[in-house]
């Protein structure tokens, strides 16, 4: 398994850190070495100034005609060199012998170095091995008034006082360029840290992979996104948001894009201005209509904000599929409300051919057209009223339908005088599905529990030249009244006919008459009272 490669940071702050000191290391160097070569050139013009000087010291040419030189030149010698801080001066014939040295046992001795320039009457200087370790020399001849060579004179330094000498020197470009190693790692320290904090403390490769990853989702989904900074700019967009809010494509280098500069309307600009959390929130454009999710995004580092951002969704097709599927829906509860009406019809039809009365059916079917084709020719103007035998027909086709079920219907119409202030087609319609709803809710509570009464009782009685029509169930109750009354509530599963509609009926047919609907209801039962108010009487 393999480590995890160096952060941009760390990478930048180790080469920083290495080029710092490289180049403090060779400026060093080079330091150390100029200042040497400047210490031995002015050790080699100060030793010719004094090999020159001694040279031309008519005591020392005199000195040199003598029996023995070395007698008053060593003590001179000597003198000279605590003067001018040489670290030997020797004085020789032209054969090499020495006259003076620094060690008294090397007097006498032949001198080591170069003499040659020097014979021949040229002052030059060198560094060489001698006696006293390498060391930076002069040598000049001695010459008489006739020009002729009668000695030499070599002064000079040694390399080791020389050395000695850039000690101080090199302690100042050593502490200077410490003080330099440190500055600059202190501030590649400082920008390797703002570094790590902006890249998250990730390496180039990894940058590089993410970049590309993102690159690619950005562009890949279909949704439109936008990012958008502090500043109010949209600094990112992918290509569909750029399509959705009419702006030219996201270039890989563009600069943020004022809001301020961008044709929106005033909710989403305010929208978006205001970072605030939007969750599914619906706008209109020119000419789309958006679903727009707005989150603030935050930095992992530090948790500030960065800006936020935006996801945008046209709903603008699924929204006209929507309106075709209302439409559709609409049209479909209208017959599922036509359905519902006419079985009840086809019922009561059905009631009169059993018992009989053929003609009383087909004049029934005749009165139904007659009715709906007067409804589509003056609004739906109301025909003439119900009779009691049209309730007995009604109820005498749902006590068939309710033994079928096991349910037993007990019918009171007694109390019922004179023609009901409805149609038939109405009483068919209320009657109807009030039984059918009871029946059905007695079965139901029934198979939950078989000790359960199984009954349904009618009644239909003449008051105040209304009528009232009460049916109770022995049922389980409805948990909740108002909802039962609204379009697909139902107590039982679906089934190819549709559920829900029979109770929306009821109350839209005795709110068409003008009356009214009162229900009690509890875990032993539901009681549906309707009353309908007396028929006017044409003028």
């Amino acid at each position: 398994m393999t480590g995890r490669r160096w952060s941009i940071a760390r990478r930048l702050f180790v080469l920083q850190l290495l080029f710092v000191v490289v180049g403090v290391a060779v400026g060093g160097a080079w330091s150390w070495a100029s200042a040497r070569a400047d210490l031995e050139a002015d050790a080699g013009a100060e030793s010719t100034a004094v090999a020159v000087a001694i040279a031309r010291n008519p005591f020392v040419l005199e000195q040199t005609r003598t029996a023995d030189p070395s007698a008053e030149l060593e003590p001179y010698a000597l003198d000279v060199m605590r003067h001018t801080h040489m670290d030997f001066i020797t004085i020789m014939a032209p054969d090499r012998t020495r006259w003076t040295h620094p060690d008294r046992s090397e007097i006498g001795l032949p001198f080591r170095g170069t003499i040659a320039p020097a014979l021949r009457g040229t002052t030059f200087t060198e560094t060489f091995a001698g006696t006293l370790g390498p060391s930076v020399r002069a040598v000049t001849p001695i010459t008489d008034r006739d020009g002729k060579i009668v000695g030499l004179v070599a002064a000079g330094v040694t390399v080791a006082n020389i050395s000695s000498a850039l000690v101080p020197k090199l302690v100042s470009v050593v502490v200077l360029a410490l003080a330099v190693v440190a500055v600059s790692a202190l501030f590649s320290l400082l920008l390797s840290r703002y570094l790590g904090r902006v890249t998250g403390g990730r390496g180039p490769e990894e940058l590089a992979r993410v970049f590309a990853s993102y690159e690619g989702v950005l562009h890949s989904v279909h949704e439109g996104l936008v990012v958008i900074d502090r500043a109010g700019s949209v600094a990112l967009r992918n290509d569909r948001a750029a399509e959705l809010l009419h702006l030219p494509a996201g270039a890989e280098h563009d600069a943020p894009v004022p809001l301020a500069s961008i044709d929106l309307p005033d909710g989403l600009r305010t929208l978006l201005v205001s970072g605030d959390r939007a969750v599914d929130e619906t706008h209109e454009t020119r000419d789309r209509v958006l679903v727009v999710n707005q989150e603030m995004a935050f930095s992992r580092a530090t948790g500030k904000p960065l800006g936020t951002v935006v996801t945008m969704r046209d709903q603008t097709e699924l929204l006209h599929l929507s309106g075709e599927l209302a439409a559709t829906r609409t049209l479909t509860d209208a017959l599922r409300s036509q359905t519902h009406e006419f079985a009840n019809r086809l019922h009561t039809v059905v009631a009169l051919m059993e018992l009989g009365r053929v003609d009383d059916a087909i004049l029934f079917a005749s009165d139904e057209i007659d009715r709906h084709t007067r409804a589509r020719a003056d609004g739906g103007a109301p025909g003439p009223g119900a009779t009691a035998e049209v309730v007995d027909v009604v109820l005498a086709g749902k006590q068939a339908q309710a033994r079928e079920h096991g349910v037993t219907l007990t019918v009171d119409t007694a109390r019922l005088s004179g023609s009901l202030p409805a149609t038939p087609g109405d009483v068919v319609t209320v009657l109807g599905n009030l039984v059918d709803n009871a029946v059905d809710a007695v079965t139901e509570a029934r198979s939950r529990d078989r000790d359960r009464d199984r009954r349904v009782t009618v009644t239909v009685e003449t008051v105040g030249g209304g009528a009232r029509f009460v049916v109770r169930d022995d049922g389980a109750g409805i948990p909740d009244v108002d909802a039962a009354y609204g379009r697909g509530w139902s107590s039982k599963s679906s089934g190819p006919e549709g559920r829900g509609i029979g109770l929306d009926l009821v109350r839209s047919t005795v709110a068409r008459i003008g009356g009214g609907i009162t229900v009690t209801t509890g875990p032993d039962g539901t009681t549906f009272v309707v009353d309908l108010p007396p028929a006017e009487v044409p003028a």
